[in-house]
């Protein structure tokens, strides 16, 4: 039986992977400006791969960092996707020690809007290290890491986060997985 478990975690991460690398590269809704680029949907993979575990969350999130890198987006966005292995190995386990949060739809708000804004710190790290490099932003410093990356992401992430629940709500019923989202149940 566990060798059923790890084929199918095996298969699950592949897909999500592969969905990962194809989004920024044929998405046809990509708004780069500046430091940051918004594409939508590049974070639906990583968070379908956390309501399944932290391995297949980390793994994933590596895999879209490589499909960022082969679109051929500049180091600064494609570092930006690397800094995803944090929030998502965070909300993941979070997930795995606390699977009733995705029950309640009050609850499930306060966990997306508190893992956007980790996902956002992760990116302002990464684009304030290119600002104290010498690269100029757009706007400044305060318009280009605050307001494009901190709330865009902020904002971004909040958008793919229910685009994930809404693609992982009917599959979870027919795949045995860790997460599953019921909004009738009370919390």
């Amino acid at each position: 039986m566990k060798t059923k478990a790890n084929v199918q975690e095996m298969c699950s991460t592949a897909l999500l992977c592969a969905i990962g690398i194809l989004v920024p590269i044929f998405s046809p809704i990509k708004i780069p400006i500046g430091p940051m680029s918004f594409t939508l949907a590049s974070h639906v993979a990583i968070f379908i791969a956390m309501f399944i575990n932290p391995r297949v969350a980390c793994l994933v999130s590596l895999g879209t960092t490589l499909g960022f890198a082969l679109s051929g987006m500049p180091l600064v966005v494609v570092l930006r996707a690397a800094s995803h292995i944090v929030f998502s190995v965070m909300g993941a386990l979070y997930l795995q020690h606390n699977p009733k949060i995705m029950q309640s739809k009050r609850d499930m708000a306060i966990y997306a809007l508190v893992l956007s804004v980790i996902h956002a710190l992760g990116e302002i790290i990464v684009v304030t290290g290119f600002f104290l490099a010498g690269q100029p932003m757009q706007g400044g410093f305060v318009y280009a890491v605050f307001g494009l990356v901190g709330l865009g992401t902020v904002v971004h992430s909040m958008v793919d986060f229910y685009i994930a629940v809404l693609i992982w709500v009917p599959v979870s019923k027919y795949v045995k997985m860790s997460c599953k989202i019921n909004y009738r149940a009370k919390a």
